[in-house]
């Protein structure tokens, strides 16, 4: 197989089948040695990151599948970090779909003078764009079109799969107790042309609460599958 992208927390591999291997890393993005799922750089290692996010991703990914949710995803190798996919082709250099229960993090930093911390939001839906140098800028439906990222069309069926998705993980983790406050979903196109669920969906790309307290990526995997 092929290396063909170095990712913050997965690398890619090209099949010789023409699918592709994410092989999950321990590193996770954060800021000032803390764990952040919104930060744009990796801020530190922790041993076993990587296959608890993957042990959490096949959870989730296998249960979408089993609700008829068109996935990357083909199988997992627990042991060796590593998850089949089938080719997905990015909007654009890919967008970031964020799917918010909760005024926390970027939104509460942008919007605090009218939201307050913690304040309910109902399923509130953000795109934006991957650009680390920019500080991946939220973007609007119509710059969305008019910059041939993603129809309008397009945009609503994201936006439709996005609540639709985030609405079953998080009464997944209602089940242990644990409240989701929000979720990073990416999404892009199969070889038929159909948008897709790609990447993760794991402690790294949400954040999740427990009687009001924070749950670590690798504490959260446990609660849930354990």
């Amino acid at each position: 197989m092929e290396l063909v992208y170095m990712g913050k927390t997965k690398d890619v591999y090209q099949l010789d089948d023409g699918n592709y291997l994410l092989k999950f890393k321990d590193d996770v993005t954060g800021e000032d040695g803390k764990f952040n799922p919104g930060a744009n750089t990796v801020g530190l290692t922790i041993e076993g990151a990587g296959k608890a996010a993957l042990r959490l991703t096949t959870f989730f990914f296998e249960r979408l599948e089993r609700e008829n949710i068109l996935t990357h995803f083909i199988s997992s190798d627990i042991e060796h970090q590593t998850m089949k996919v089938i080719p997905a082709k990015s909007f654009g250099e890919g967008l970031e779909v964020i799917c918010r229960y909760r005024a926390v993090g970027s939104f509460l930093r942008r919007y605090g003078k009218y939201a307050e911390e913690g304040q309910a939001l109902d399923a509130f839906v953000e795109v934006t764009l991957k650009d680390d140098e920019r500080g991946d800028p939220p973007i609007s439906k119509d710059a969305l079109e008019m910059l041939g990222i993603l129809s309008s069309d397009e945009y609503e069926t994201l936006k439709e799969m996005t609540i639709q998705i985030s609405s079953l993980v998080k009464a997944e983790l209602a089940k242990k107790g644990v409240e989701l406050y929000d979720i990073k979903l990416e999404f892009g196109r199969n070889d038929a042309g159909d948008i897709i669920l790609i990447d993760e969906i794991s402690g790294g790309n949400l954040r999740a609460y427990k009687d009001g307290e924070y749950i670590e990526p690798i504490a959260l995997t446990k609660l849930i599958l354990d």
